[in-house]
């Protein structure tokens, strides 16, 4: 077993993939993933945040987190404890993974909006006697939240503004650092990596929470990392081969930083298929979000940001000489 490890000897050192060949169809099928996440978020239009299913950060409302011992959590008795107390909106979901827990306790999470009439506090203690006294002294609370529908709706605002100067910061270091082609390409590759991100959302159905929007600046940092390791050595190698068409070089430098893109992508998703499999409640949307964006981000630096660098041509060599734009699917050599 010792020669075969470390693992990353079971890379090959040097790998010749023609992706450039392939630009036409992925952008193609892009566009279309696009197109449908797109959809799936905003419909339905009327709803505040449309296709996704916001939490109390978002919509305003209450939050109670429970567990029980040693018997798993009612779901039925929960809920029927709540549509009692007249709360509008109750949702009751458990997130507990049998044996993970080193106490032995069942967890449940209930959301609801208020009483009429009455203010946020008093329905959350209210709530919590009528669950005292349906579920028995076995259940305890462990986490209470409330937040107002302007408090909700600022978070909202703001989220979707840290998501989109996060965005165009990135764009404007890559301008500055290489060029605004480059710039460009990063950009399209970011909004792809985050529509994609949103559409996860919306499909699935995960609560969409602050700790999303997280998880999304999160898959934005990475996928813009994978992007100006390539975008450093296709500008290396526009230096080094003056001549080499475009999409050839394109094609040399993400072979040449493949096993680099292999061994970091791997390395995280170890950690976050752990944190997804064993965090729970919160933790498990963001670490999904997080797999799933590192896949969909590595993706985009091969088929998106990368190849995007063809419709417009780049400079290279000392004197900046410009090179000429490259049909799609038509760079490499046979």
């Amino acid at each position: 077993m010792s020669k075969f490890w470390p693992l990353i000897k079971l890379l090959p050192i040097k790998t010749n993939f023609r992706f450039v060949k392939y630009a036409r169809l992925f952008g193609g099928l892009s566009i279309l993933a696009v197109i449908a996440s797109v959809f799936l978020t905003i419909y339905p239009a009327d709803n505040k945040c449309g296709g996704l299913t916001c939490g109390v950060d978002f919509l305003g409302g209450n939050l109670i987190e429970m567990s029980t011992r040693p018997e798993p959590v009612d779901l039925a008795e929960i809920r029927a404890s709540l549509n009692g107390l007249g709360v509008p909106d109750a949702q009751v979901q458990s997130y507990s993974v049998p044996g993970t827990d080193p106490t032995g306790r069942y967890h449940a999470m209930a959301k609801f909006g208020n009483i009429e009439g009455v203010s946020a506090a008093d329905t959350i203690n209210r709530a919590k006697a009528a669950l005292s006294a349906d579920l028995g002294p076995q259940v305890e609370f462990t986490r209470t939240e409330a937040v107002g529908a302007a408090v909700s709706g600022e978070l909202l605002t703001n989220g979707v503004l840290a998501l989109a100067v996060a965005i165009g910061m990135m764009m404007v270091y890559i301008w500055f650092r290489f060029e605004w082609q480059f710039g460009l390409g990063a950009m399209i590759g970011l909004l792809h990596d985050v529509i994609l991100t949103f559409g996860l959302f919306a499909v699935t159905g995960m609560e969409f929470s602050l700790t999303a929007v997280a998880s999304v600046l999160t898959v934005i940092g990475y996928s813009m990392n994978d992007t100006v390791v390539v975008y450093d050595r296709i500008r290396e190698n526009l230096r080094k081969f003056k001549k080499m068409p475009l999409g050839e070089i394109i094609d040399l430098s993400i072979n040449e930083t493949l096993s680099r893109t292999i061994m970091t992508g791997v390395t995280a998703l170890f950690a976050l298929g752990v944190l997804a499999v064993l965090g729970g409640g919160p933790l498990q949307p963001f670490a999904i979000a997080l797999i799933f964006g590192i896949v969909v981000g590595t993706y985009s630096s091969v088929y998106v940001a990368a190849p995007v660098l063809l419709l417009w041509g780049v400079k290279r060599g000392a004197k900046d000489e410009e090179a000429k734009p490259i049909k799609l699917g038509m760079a490499s050599r046979p």
